[in-house]
């Protein structure tokens, strides 16, 4: 795996994250 796929795994997954995060707790944003 090159560095900048998984780059972009990390990337994604903070993504998907802070997504549910917002999801589950809007009152927090």
């Amino acid at each position: 795996m090159s560095a900048e796929s998984a780059l972009g795994l990390v990337l994604s997954a903070l993504a998907l994250a802070y997504l549910l995060f917002a999801l589950l707790r809007p009152e927090k944003l």
